[in-house]
């Protein structure tokens, strides 16, 4: 037998006659429990327990607990085997409990009295739902858990309390359970004195399970059922993974270096740059489907193993699936934009701290990138001459991909101080320029072989119109700073013509990807650089038009609020049934108004969008907009003891009412819980660097010394020609 020690005097009803449970009091003998606990000492809820001080006895079987349990107590056998192994209860200890008048609470059971207990099934895309209003107003009916890689022992029940089914929604299942298949997850069976956990809840703390208020929800409603009488503890624990700053900490002075530094260290910490030693396990992923039914999806790497230079590359980064034991795994896929965008992090953390690791690892990682990888196209005969594709198995043509590589690149250019990367760069916007339509738009992706099939003359003469500025604007950003630096009128003319299009456009035409607010974000940067090369009070108008858009939407605490446009002209769409939720990507949110930022779509690009504005126009709004934003940045960096593969790193959705990591999980490639290298990872220390160090990309990268490779790679790559507006002549 094992005790709690004691620190407070027990909450529950004391059974009358027996000997208290007092602070002070001296015992001839050790005091009966009123809860009896059947597991192991590291179970979640009882370390919990023993945390709070609450007195209980632990034992080792259920047969034991049963035995030593007083009458009229309450009995708890957790899943010590879960998920491998269910929980064997022998039928004569339910009798034996019966007969003492127990409550029992039994977790993942191998069997139960009259009831078929089935082999235990592993949920894909279901989740938990309150299906009563047992739990109070915290966790009402309809309320949606994350209970993680949940695995579940199928049965019946008249009546549950929690059921698991595939639902969409935010908190709530919006379209309830009519049309799903449901399971019961938490029911009383139907002799009244055992309530069934067909999971393991108890792993509350290990797996993560969210939101925390619902959680400690559940176990306020299973401790009064196990003693009507008594007023359970509120349970409370300190999660694993958890915001690195309160929502009202004051910031050290230093606070935006160490999320840098963490930030960065993150790579390594989570070994994300593959060394030689072990790129057959990435060749293993990357060719076969594994786990999670995703390709490219597998284990995180080995602590153990070592960490590479950049020279073979960065992983994606770490899907938003959490496992029982509270690890994720990882993709493995080499994506060139987020190997680029890595390198400028690197680069700019070399020059904050004089590391002279990350510098190395900057150079690798875009040397891989150009003249390693096979991503960069190098056949000048060839359509796709210049462009790079989405991945070593993917030969996708994004200009969204490729625009991250060139930003990335002329940043990282100017703080090693080297050239070597000139050409391929300048090959690379020219590939995009003739890529793009007389209207000054370029089409989302473009598949390779029809590039070749096509030529890439079809593409520049095309009236081809898409006002998104997801997949539109940043490449636009481009083509004005390779104007400043040539001074090809074209580069200017055609980009300005698309940038009026898409302004007078809004917002009623824009098509939005997954919100309306990353289309508002990624507007900034081409409009900060165009009045870098044409100041003019419209073009000043169009950038606060947007920032003040954004501005309504970011709250007390810097976050940016998420926002749907017209349902009508949205791409990737919240879930409109259960049947959609996790069949396409989508957004964090289910409707306009859910208390949810995107780090992965919003914040991030916004935050390089309004840095950029601020160093073009010198307006005190953009600036005081990045730094409300700089701080939530800060605050919201992920840490963690526990799993230092995440320690450093920011998740795409965090709730800032609950502060916490959560949001609607429906998107099918990176939900609420991933870690995306480039996107995130990238260019938030990108930005918070380029704070810290006064810089700015515009003016970082103005000594580029690219143009002296201009005229031969116009002649080479462009016509004499380029057709520009409605009526340009057609191909």
């Amino acid at each position: 037998m094992y005790r709690f020690h004691h620190r407070i005097a027990l909450l529950f009803a004391l059974i009358a006659g027996a000997a208290c449970f007092g602070l002070g009091s001296v015992q001839a003998k050790p005091p009966e429990a009123m809860l009896v606990f059947a597991c192991r000492a590291d179970n979640d809820l009882y370390a919990t327990m023993a945390a709070q001080g609450v007195d209980a006895l632990r034992v080792a079987t259920p047969a034991e607990a049963v035995r030593r349990a007083p009458e009229g107590a309450g009995v708890l056998v957790l899943a010590d085997g879960y998920p491998s192994r269910t929980t064997n209860i022998p039928n004569h200890v339910f009798r034996e409990a019966a007969k003492k008048k127990l409550r029992l609470f039994v977790e993942y059971p191998k069997r139960l009295p009259g009831l078929t207990a089935e082999t235990p099934r592993r949920v894909n895309l279901e989740r938990v739902v309150a299906a009563s209003d047992a739990f109070g107003k915290t966790l009402p009916k309809g309320r949606i858990l994350a209970i993680h890689d949940c695995h579940f022992v199928p049965t019946q029940a008249n009546q549950a309390d929690l059921v698991v089914a595939r639902v969409a929604g935010l908190d709530h299942a919006v379209f309830g359970l009519d049309d799903v298949e449901v399971h019961p997850i938490l029911f009383v069976h139907p002799r009244g004195d055992v309530l069934v956990s067909t999971t393991k809840l108890s792993q509350f703390v290990t797996a993560r399970y969210a939101p925390k208020d619902g959680i400690q929800a559940v176990w306020q409603h299973i401790l009064k059922w196990l003693q009507p009488d008594a007023n359970p503890p509120v349970l409370d624990w300190t999660p694993t993974v958890r915001p690195t700053h309160a929502a009202a900490d004051k910031l050290p002075a230093d606070a935006a270096h160490r999320a840098i530094i963490r930030g960065i260290d993150w790579h390594t910490r989570a070994k994300m740059l593959i060394d030689p030693s072990w790129i057959a396990k990435y060749q293993e992923y990357s060719e076969n489907d594994t786990i999670d039914e995703n390709k490219s999806t597998g284990s995180a790497p080995n602590p153990e193993w070592p960490v590479g230079d950049g020279s073979c590359g960065v992983l994606e980064g770490v899907v938003s699936r959490i496992r029982f034991d509270g690890t994720q795994p990882v993709s493995w896929s080499l994506r060139s934009d987020s190997n680029g965008e890595s390198a400028l992090a690197f680069a700019l953390r070399s020059k904050l701290d004089g590391d002279p690791r990350s510098s190395q690892i900057a150079g690798n990682l875009l040397d891989w990138l150009y003249f390693d990888s096979g991503l960069y196209r190098n056949e000048p005969s060839k359509a796709n001459h210049g462009l790079i594709w989405w991945t070593p198995t993917n030969g996708s043509l994004y200009g969204d991909n490729d625009i991250k590589i060139i930003l990335s690149c002329l940043g990282t250019s100017a703080i090693l101080k080297t050239d070597r990367w000139d050409e391929p760069l300048l090959r690379n916007i020219v590939a995009n320029f003739r890529t793009t339509g007389r209207l000054g738009f370029r089409h989302r992706a473009l598949r390779d072989s029809e590039l070749l099939a096509r030529g890439w003359e079809h593409y520049l003469n095309e009236p081809y119109e898409y006002l998104g500025p997801h997949y539109e604007a940043w490449i636009w950003a481009s083509y004005l700073w390779l104007y400043d630096k040539t001074k090809y009128e074209p580069l200017l003319t055609k980009t300005r013509f698309a940038i009026r299009r898409t302004m007078e456009g809004y917002p009623d035409k824009w098509t939005w990807t997954n919100g309306i607010q990353q289309e508002r974000g990624r507007m900034l940067l081409p409009l900060a650089w165009l009045i870098r090369v044409e100041d003019r009070p419209e073009y000043r108008a169009w950038l606060q038009r947007m920032a003040e858009d954004i501005r309504r939407c970011q709250v007390p605490c810097g976050a940016i609020r998420e926002e749907m446009g017209s349902m009508s002209r949205g791409r990737f769409r919240p879930p409109r049934s259960n049947q959609e939720y996790g069949k396409h990507e989508a957004p964090l949110i289910q409707n306009n108004g859910d208390p949810i930022a995107d780090l992965l779509y919003t914040c991030n690009f916004t935050f390089l969008g309004l840095h950029e504005a601020h160093a073009a126009t010198g307006e005190p709004l953009y600036r005081e907009m990045a730094d409300r934003l700089a701080d939530f940045l800060i605050r919201v960096q992920i840490r963690s003891e526990k799993h230092p593969e995440l320690d450093g790193g920011w998740f795409r959705a965090f709730d800032y009412q609950r502060w916490d990591y959560w949001g609607s999980n429906a998107d099918s490639g990176w939900g609420a819980w991933a870690i995306e290298v480039g996107w995130t990872q990238g260019w938030i220390p990108t930005v918070l660097a380029l704070r810290e160090l006064d810089l700015n990309l515009w003016d970082l990268s103005k000594e580029s010394t690219i143009a002296r490779h201009w005229n031969q790679v116009r002649r080479a790559m462009l016509p004499n020609e380029i057709p520009i507006g409605e009526n340009a002549p057609q191909e």
